[in-house]
């Protein structure tokens, strides 16, 4: 009597970046390529984006060889928006030519690089599909949601980013790590009101919301400003990872992350010990101490509690 030795299938992890177009999503990948490169796994980076030409990293796997945003636009009359969605409708039911792309690349670290329509991330199902079928072929993904930094400037655009951050999460359906990117930039178009991980750790929105309060254009607003913040915390799943692409400690934090949450830190694809493992169940005081670090790098502050801040108001 023969006996079957059945193969179990071998995990690839690997990371899908998505957020909102300008927010430094292929400028991420490349730059995350390279490092990972230098740490010595071997990478493969896929072009998700119809719409995005003239590639700055080598790419592995390219959607547009099956289908691009200005081919269907012209064909079938449609906007740049209807045509995205398009675009990865038409992805979503030839997942077998993604697949056999994807099997000609073993043992590899992907970086999945996305499109940058919002809709994609919060209500429309065709990118959740894709990233579900991903899962079923053994990928361990991480969704690492850019989110440009400066937004921290204005206090009602950052509720907004919360809200569409949240809503991100609970539709996407995978381990999720938001970044603010482009710190080295955080204050081109203004001035933080408060130290920087009141915004990384989605501190209480009380203090927010009375900053937007003072703002007579908002003031008429407060009440559903008010209620979105209590959703927003009521939820307490939103939090942000600060960085900068050419800072190398932040890039660090960043990966750390992203590892913790698809498992990769806890695998045997590297050396790893008891140390690291620690490291990743507890990290708070380090977590505290490198947003310190960062906001001494690019944020000016004038010493100020929160409190006094409020009080200056």
């Amino acid at each position: 009597m023969s006996h079957q030795t059945r193969v179990t299938p071998t995990l690839r992890f690997g990371q899908v970046v998505i957020g909102p177009p300008g927010s430094g999503k292929t400028t991420y990948c490349q730059g995350m390529a390279e490092f990972l490169t230098n740490l010595g796994r071997k990478v493969v980076v896929v072009n998700m984006d119809p719409a995005n030409e003239g590639l700055p990293y080598p790419c592995a796997v390219d959607i547009s060889e099956l289908v691009t945003l200005n081919d269907v636009m012209e064909g079938l009359k449609l906007g740049p928006n209807g045509g995205l969605l398009y675009c990865m409708d038409y992805v979503l039911t030839n997942l077998d030519w993604l697949e056999n792309k994807l099997n000609q690349h073993r043992d590899c670290y992907f970086l999945f690089d996305c499109p940058g329509q919002v809709e994609l991330y919060t209500h429309q199902n065709s990118v959740k599909d894709i990233f579900a079928q991903l899962d079923k072929w053994n990928f361990r993904l991480t969704a690492v949601h850019l989110v440009d930094s400066h937004y921290c400037t204005d206090p009602a655009k950052f509720i907004s980013v919360l809200c569409t951050s949240l809503s991100t999460m609970l539709h996407v359906e995978l381990p999720h790590v938001n970044i603010l990117s482009k710190m080295d930039l955080i204050e081109q178009y203004g001035k933080l009101a408060f130290n920087l991980d009141f915004y990384t750790e989605v501190m209480d929105l009380t203090y927010l919301l009375n900053h937007l309060a003072a703002d007579p254009f908002f003031k008429k607003f407060h009440h559903l400003n008010e209620k979105l913040a209590e959703v927003i915390q009521d939820y307490s799943l939103v939090s942000f990872v600060p960085l900068s692409i050419q800072d190398k400690e932040s890039m660090i934090q960043a990966l750390r992350a992203v590892d913790k949450a698809n498992g990769y830190c806890f695998g045997d694809l590297e050396e790893r010990n008891l140390q690291v493992m620690m490291s990743a169940a507890v990290g708070a005081d380090f977590q505290f101490n490198f947003t310190s670090g960062v906001q001494e790098r690019y944020v000016k502050t004038n010493g100020k509690t929160v409190e006094e801040e409020m009080m200056d108001l």
